[in-house]
């Protein structure tokens, strides 16, 4: 199998470098287009860069990579959770309880605790259940749901290598 052959450093610099391009391209994309990222967006950014971080550890400390990957994983799964989460109220929003209209939960809370000591990374002014930007007919929280899934798999691949 060609993933066999592909050192595990790689790897882990691989998913690094991959979730830091994602926060630059969000930032980026935010930027040109003027758009308004919600809490939950926000949250997503954040786990991106933990994935990242978490990869970049992968890669500097070999020694404890079974932790890195199953960190990893979890982060994963936790932000394809919230991707998933805003795919459903973006798609029902008159079901949703639209962020920042209610009491804040603690995910909201970590977001405006962040945009007031990093606001160019991780302020917080759009709503949740709004669509600003689409692509290939996808919202970004679609994008986000498929792109975290995919670092999920991607995790399997060297633990299915180590089995």
């Amino acid at each position: 199998m060609i993933f066999s052959r592909i050192p595990l450093r790689a790897w882990f610099a691989t998913l690094a470098l991959g979730c830091f391009g994602l926060l630059a391209f969000s930032l980026a994309l935010q930027g040109m287009l003027r758009l308004s990222p919600c809490p939950l967006c926000v949250f997503q950014r954040l786990l991106y860069l933990v994935v990242g971080v978490l990869a970049l550890a992968g890669f500097l400390l070999p020694v404890a990579r079974p932790l890195w990957l199953g960190a990893i994983g979890a982060v994963a799964l936790l932000g394809a959770g919230v991707a998933a989460y805003q795919t459903w109220m973006q798609r029902f929003p008159e079901l949703a309880p639209e962020c920042s209209f209610t009491d804040p939960n603690l995910i909201e809370r970590l977001v405006d605790w962040l945009g007031m000591r990093f606001p160019s990374l991780f302020l917080a002014t759009g709503f949740c259940s709004s669509v600003e930007w689409s692509f290939l007919g996808l919202s970004m929280a679609n994008w986000s749901l498929l792109i975290f899934l995919g670092i999920a798999a991607y995790v399997a691949l060297p633990l299915r290598r180590a089995a």
